[in-house]
């Protein structure tokens, strides 16, 4: 989302890394964690793809409903990581999007779970099991458990948790300049091939995702586009199996002017953010299109939500390819049924997006620690029964064709 009113309330971890030297260098893997003993081979079964503008799983063509956990694979306790999983799965959630990222650059000082440290000294990956990669491998092995798929972006554009920030930081530049600062992103593949190698061969990943919510404002929107079409052919040289995604929020340029229905001059529209989505979505190496919705944070009334979904499922239909509702949300205080309802209702009748995922899952964690913000709709709730429970089951029983 555009913004993470959070604080993790965590205690401090001791540290214990692994040091890479002279980074940025590639870096190779050298432990093995229990999950990778358990991992299928290349080839496996149940991996997800594209059927055309709609997903597989298993073999199966089918909509679907899913939703936002950032905090997965950052909670230090395993019976708060299978509360929440056997919740969202009980909903019936298929899809999960869950942080992929996690890089500091002072350990010393990082209350969170980190996977990675960037400093002046080298490139650190974080082995330690109370703090560090084991707690993304719980949480990939417990969705694996109960039959879900989750969606790893691997980094972020905002500063939380492992933003392009924490790159700028040690590898010089700025926000914009890291889509082309050589070193930053030999940094960053480091860290994609420490990902992507870890969990390849595991049916919990659903797919790959660039960066959430990538932005270069201002740009002209080739940087992002080279640089999505870089960055996703190395993942496929890596991982040919799964699935890759950009991550963006959708925004639209006078490309799609053309091809959308309603088109019009308003900030979603201007590509000030320097992301062309019709363009992205042509790229070969990206399976699928994402695009996200705040008409809270962006300037819009919440009826404007439909014609949003319905213009990027114009683009998909035109390009023939998915395109995800990867994230929308209803800020609390507001009937979030009343607003949310009639958009679920255009992805379910109106068009066909191939599945859409609510920002967030909100749940009272056995732990007591509360990561959450003011979008989310929580387990038990009458919201949850209406725009979780009854919407999983109306995107599943969708006849799996697309002709909107």
């Amino acid at each position: 989302m555009y913004f993470l009113s959070k604080l993790l309330f965590f205690a401090v971890a001791a540290v214990d890394f692994l040091l890479v030297h002279g980074a940025p260098t590639p870096i190779e893997d050298s432990k093995t964690s229990e999950l990778d003993r358990r991992a299928l081979p290349a080839g496996f079964s149940g991996v997800s793809t594209t059927s055309r503008r709609l997903f597989q799983f298993s073999g199966k063509t089918q909509y679907f409903a899913g939703t936002n956990a950032w905090w997965l694979g950052h909670l230090f306790s395993n019976q708060d990581v299978d509360t929440a999983v056997a919740q969202m799965a009980a909903t019936g959630y298929k899809v999960v999007r869950v942080w992929g990222f996690g890089t500091t650059n002072d350990a010393s000082t990082s209350i969170d779970v980190h996977y990675q440290v960037l400093n002046s000294s080298g490139q650190y990956f974080n082995y330690n099991p109370s703090n560090g990669i084991a707690r993304l491998d719980y949480a990939v092995a417990a969705a694996q458990k109960k039959g879900m798929q989750l969606i790893l972006p691997l980094l972020n554009n905002f500063d939380a948790l492992g933003g392009i920030n924490t790159y700028t930081n040690v590898y010089g530049g700025d926000h914009n300049s890291f889509y082309t600062n050589t070193r930053a992103q030999a940094a960053y593949k480091n860290y994609i091939k420490f990902i992507v190698n870890r969990y390849k061969s595991s049916p919990a990943i659903f797919s790959w995702e660039l960066c959430n919510e990538p932005r270069c404002s201002g740009c002209s929107s080739s940087i992002i586009t080279k640089w999505a079409s870089d960055t996703s052919a190395y993942i496929k040289s890596l991982d040919p199996n799964h699935m890759v995604s950009l991550g963006d929020e959708g925004w639209l340029t006078s490309t799609s002017a053309a091809t959308v229905p309603n088109y019009e001059q308003s900030y979603a529209y201007t590509g000030y953010e320097g992301v062309d989505f019709q363009k992205n979505l042509a790229i070969s190496t990206l399976d699928y299109g994402t695009f996200h919705m705040y008409f809270d944070q962006w300037g819009y009334n919440y009826t404007w939500g439909s014609k949003w979904i319905e213009q990027h499922n114009a683009i998909g239909k035109a390009l023939n390819k998915p395109v995800l509702l990867e994230e929308y949300a209803v800020p609390e205080g507001m009937d979030r049924i009343a607003t949310a309802g009639p958009w679920q209702d255009t992805v379910v009748r109106r068009t066909s997006v191939a599945g859409d995922m609510m920002w967030q899952f909100g749940t009272k964690f056995p732990s007591g620690i509360l990561p959450l913000d003011n979008y989310a709709v929580f387990w038990n709730s009458s919201e949850l029964a209406v725009l979780g429970c009854q919407h999983a089951r109306d995107m599943a029983a969708k006849s799996p064709v697309a002709t909107l």
